[in-house]
């Protein structure tokens, strides 16, 4: 087993009773603080921050990263040499009931820079993003659709 241990740390600025409070505060993990806020899709200005990474960011964010780390490790495993990879993910938030919502749906469009003579075919290619999906941890762990759609050079 592991465990991964992250304190968050919020002090109130503003009027608690009255709503009128900051969600700005903070996740320390690492030697590293990250400012953290709901998000002002949730929470309207000023009482969330925009220059703060929010649960739901934070949540697509872990799945690209994931995926990102299994698929460049499978990609060594399997002889291919990558030179860059950036990923501009996005996650769907709906409404399940009244005040319920989730996070249904988040797509991962990787776009990847191969070294010349080291890039997989398409089929290849499609197996380490499928491969890399089965084993990410985060993917496991959640029910949301992930869905991959990797964005070549012609697109």
């Amino acid at each position: 087993m592991h465990l991964y241990r992250v304190t968050v740390a919020w002090t109130c600025e503003g009027d608690f009773a009255a709503n009128t409070y900051s969600r700005g505060h903070e996740w320390r993990f690492d030697g590293i603080t990250v400012p953290a806020s709901s998000s002002p899709t949730v929470v309207k200005l000023p009482f969330s921050k925009e220059d703060a990474v929010d649960p739901e960011e934070a949540f697509v964010a872990s799945l690209s990263s994931c995926h990102m780390l299994w698929f460049l490790d499978l990609a060594r495993q399997r002889g291919f040499v990558i030179e860059s990879y950036e990923d501009d993910a996005v996650g769907s938030m709906v409404r399940i009931e009244a005040s319920r919502y989730w996070i249904d749906k988040v797509t991962l469009r990787p776009r990847i820079r191969y070294a010349e003579g080291r890039a997989p075919d398409a089929a290849a290619e499609t197996a380490l993003h499928d491969d890399a999906h089965h084993l990410c941890f985060i993917a496991n762990s959640v029910r949301s659709e992930v869905t991959v759609e990797p964005v070549t050079a012609d697109t």
